[in-house]
C-alpha cells in the first residue's frame, strides 16, 4: 500500500509558492504520489463548495510540480476524456512524462456535468465504446514505430508523434467510474482503477473482485491492475504514541462524502457549504497544515 496526496490546485491554496512548497515537502516526507484533478466550468447557481470554483489545469500543474520534484509520482485523478482530443492529450501526457523523468500516472474519466460537455463540444453518446478507442489512440501514438488508427470515433493517419514518453509503452492509464461496466473496462484495458472520492471504502472489496474477474477474462494478471482509493481527509488532533509523546503526525478522518471534485447538487437552499479555503499565509508547514480539506489517495497496487 502506498499513500499520496491531492496537490493544492484549487481554491486559495492554489498559488505557485504553496504548490511548490507542498510538493517538495511531500517528496521529502516520503509520500508516494501527488495528484491533480479537472474542473472546467462551474455552472451558475451551482452548490459546489467554493474550493472547487477555482481550479488550475491538471496537466499544466503537474508540469510545474515536475520541475520542483525528482522522485514522487505525479498523477491526475481524473481528466475527462470526452473533453479533449486523444492526440492532444497524448502530447500533453508525453510532455509531463518527459519533463518528470517518467513519473506520470494518467487517470481518465468519462465526465458527468452537462455544462462541461456543452462548453467543450463533447459527446455523451456511447462513452464506453469511445473510451476503448481513445486508449488505443493514446497507445499507438506513444509506442508504435508508425502510429495509425482507423476506428468508429477516432482516426490517426499514419505518422509519428515525437518525443516518446519515458515510460514505455506509455504512462500508466487508470480509469475512473463506479458503475460495473466502468470497473470491468478498467480490468480489461487499463493499468488501474480510481475510485470516486465519495466511494464507501468498506465495500471496496466487491469492486476489486469485479475488476479482477474482468482482467482474468481478458487474459491479464488481476494482481497487476492497480487500485487507487480516493478520499477527503480532515486533519484532526496531533497523534500521540503510547508514551504520550508526539508520534510524528496528526490524526485524520477520511470523509468520502466531501469529495468527488465538487460533485454536488445545485440550486435551492443550503448551497453555502464548507469553504475548504483556509489561509495559506498562516500555514507554517504546507504539508502539515494543508487546509481543512485535503485529498488523500491510497494505492493498493
Amino acid at each position: 500500500m502506498k499513500i499520496g496526496f491531492g496537490a493544492p490546485v484549487a481554491g486559495a491554496w492554489a498559488t505557485p509558492g504553496y504548490l511548490a512548497a507542498f510538493s517538495e515537502q511531500a517528496e521529502e516526507a516520503g509520500y508516494a504520489s501527488l495528484w491533480t484533478f479537472q474542473r472546467l466550468l462551474v455552472p451558475e447557481g451551482s452548490c459546489m463548495d467554493p474550493v472547487y470554483r477555482s481550479v488550475l489545469d491538471p496537466m499544466v500543474a503537474l508540469g510545474f510540480v515536475a520541475a520542483r520534484t525528482s522522485r514522487i509520482r505525479l498523477g491526475v485523478a481524473i481528466l475527462n476524456l470526452p473533453f479533449v482530443s486523444p492526440a492532444y492529450l497524448a502530447k500533453q501526457a508525453t510532455t509531463v512524462d518527459v519533463l518528470s523523468g517518467g513519473r506520470l500516472d494518467l487517470g481518465l474519466g468519462i465526465g458527468w456535468m452537462p455544462e462541461e460537455f456543452a462548453v467543450t463540444g463533447g459527446s455523451t453518446a456511447r462513452r464506453g465504446a469511445r473510451t476503448e478507442e481513445y486508449l488505443a489512440v493514446l497507445r499507438t501514438l506513444w509506442a508504435d514505430e508508425v502510429s495509425s488508427f482507423d476506428g468508429e470515433f477516432y482516426t490517426v493517419p499514419a505518422g509519428r508523434q515525437d518525443p516518446r514518453p519515458v515510460q514505455q509503452p506509455g504512462p500508466p492509464v487508470l480509469l475512473g467510474g463506479m458503475s460495473r461496466p466502468a470497473m470491468e473496462r478498467a480490468g480489461r484495458i487499463a493499468e488501474g482503477w480510481i475510485t470516486s472520492s465519495r466511494a464507501d471504502l468498506t465495500k471496496i472489496s466487491e469492486a476489486v473482485r469485479v475488476i479482477g474477474e474482468a482482467a482474468a477474462a481478458a487474459g491479464r494478471d488481476p494482481d497487476a491492475v492497480r487500485i487507487i482509493c480516493r478520499g477527503v481527509v480532515l486533519p484532526g488532533t496531533e497523534a500521540k504514541g503510547p508514551d504520550g509523546r508526539r508520534a510524528g503526525g496528526h490524526r485524520a478522518v477520511l470523509r468520502p462524502e466531501l469529495g468527488s471534485a465538487g460533485r454536488q447538487p445545485r440550486g435551492g437552499a443550503g448551497c453555502g457549504g464548507r469553504t475548504g479555503r483556509g489561509n495559506p499565509r498562516r500555514a507554517s508547514s504546507p504539508l502539515s497544515r494543508a487546509g481543512p480539506i485535503t485529498g488523500g489517495l491510497i494505492s493498493l497496487g
